[in-house]
């Protein structure tokens, strides 16, 4: 499956990690429990904890306790909208009431075609079923308030949460109705719904862009680019079949992580002494490896933005085309370490991979990622990488193609070499 592929079918983190569940089935992944033990050989193999949350890692015959591993971590939420459990809005339209997920650019998913899909429960005789569901097609949009009754929209308006951001599915409700839609889009009937954990995502296509069409804009870049990469150097590990690689797909990331599907749990560390009971290992051997090992957190990072230069430091900012992004902070918003941050400038350059250095705005914080919280409870060599985007957290964003490339093989060359 191509990036142009990946990025249109996953519209929720639980599409993308069905998507990857099957991706890696098909190459040879063997997927397991995490409530039943594990008797584990050379191989690949995965696990999914939760609906949208993933660990898949291959072990190669040359593995021995005690040796270092190589982890990389992405995560696969991403800012939007979901809808309310009593989702109906009273008055002459189908308009449904959303809460904000993260931190989107609000105005950005304003005007724009819409699609419903995420989880529906629902009573199977005696038992809880759960179907995953998408709409496909676009079935909302939040219209703009026209510049005739908001004449300073230029100068930049701000958003109600709670007001602007229900989008609007249609015309004269009738009760009930989106109970109904909810149901014809799980092929249940509506009295047999227990609960949905349904979200508004945007419709639009992801595209190539550019009079070089050298660049893709694209729903949900920030951050399926880094599933997709990690999943590609999974492939290639799975491959060569050395030493111990893993890929760690969290959600939940855009909200701080603090839960038990988000990286800032037990859940890794619970994962790496199952994977060595498994192999039939001391866990203090475990120790051994984790103080040698190297993990990746990988995130998308800011493309310096031609229109505002200033809010970049004009030194240490990366540029589309300039490859792979090593993102630096004294202060550990991105965790930082000349050592790490060494040794993988001399993969890039070994390898032929293009690769630059950001440092954020001394006056501009920035965000943080899962470097920073996995590295306080899992002491290992972390460094934060990503590949450069524009327009961070719109309902649509914007990356080089070249760049994405870099990426994958930067990844596929961490995980091989």
């Amino acid at each position: 499956m191509d990036i142009i592929s990946f990025l249109k079918n996953n519209v929720t983190a639980y599409h993308l990690v069905d998507t990857m569940k099957r991706l890696l089935a098909e190459q040879g992944f063997r997927m397991l429990s995490m409530g039943e033990p594990w008797e584990l050989a050379p191989g690949a193999y995965m696990t999914s904890p939760a609906d949208s949350q993933l660990f898949a890692w291959v072990i190669g015959e040359d593995y021995n306790a005690g040796d270092a591993m190589c982890l990389a971590l992405a995560h696969t939420d991403y800012p939007c909208l979901h809808i309310k459990p009593s989702a109906e809005v009273p008055g002459g339209y189908c308009v449904l009431d959303t809460e904000t997920y993260g931190g989107p650019i609000l105005s950005t998913w304003l005007d724009r075609p819409l699609g419903i899909a995420g989880r529906v429960y629902y009573a199977d005789g005696d038992k809880t079923a759960m179907r995953l569901v998408d709409s496909v097609v676009p079935v909302l949009t939040i219209p703009n308030l026209p510049i005739h009754f908001n004449r300073e929209v230029n100068k930049g308006t701000e958003l109600k949460k709670q007001i602007d951001m229900r989008p609007l599915g249609g015309m004269k409700p009738e009760k009930g109705w989106f109970q109904s839609f909810v149901a014809d889009l799980c092929g249940c009937d509506a009295a047999d719904i227990l609960d949905f954990d349904l979200w508004v995502y945007n419709n639009d296509e992801p595209e190539t862009v550019g009079f070089a069409q050298d660049m893709i804009s694209s729903p949900r870049l920030d951050n399926q680019t880094s599933c997709y990469a990690i999943l590609e150097g999974l492939f290639a590990a799975n491959a060569k079949k050395s030493g111990l690689k893993l890929g760690a797909f969290f959600d939940n990331e855009e909200i701080g992580s603090q839960t038990k599907q988000g990286a800032d749990s037990a859940m890794l560390s619970m994962l790496l002494g199952k994977i060595y009971d498994g192999l039939g290992y001391a866990n203090a051997r475990l120790t051994e490896a984790i103080v040698k090992s190297t993990m990746l957190s990988v995130d998308v990072a800011h493309a310096l933005h031609p229109n505002h230069p200033e809010r970049y430091d004009a030194q240490n900012a990366v540029s589309f085309g300039e490859g792979v992004v090593l993102k630096l902070s004294a202060n550990q918003r991105y965790t930082y370490e000349s050592e790490t941050i060494a040794r993988l400038a001399l993969l890039c350059r070994r390898n032929g991979i293009p690769f630059g250095k950001h440092v954020n705005h001394s006056d501009i914080p920035g965000g943080s990622t899962m470097g920073p919280l996995v590295s306080s409870w899992l002491p290992m060599a972390v460094a934060d990488v990503g590949v450069p985007i524009m327009a961070m957290h719109s309902a649509r964003e914007l990356m080089a193609k070249q760049d994405m490339e870099a990426l994958i093989a930067f990844v596929e060359a961490f995980f091989t070499n």
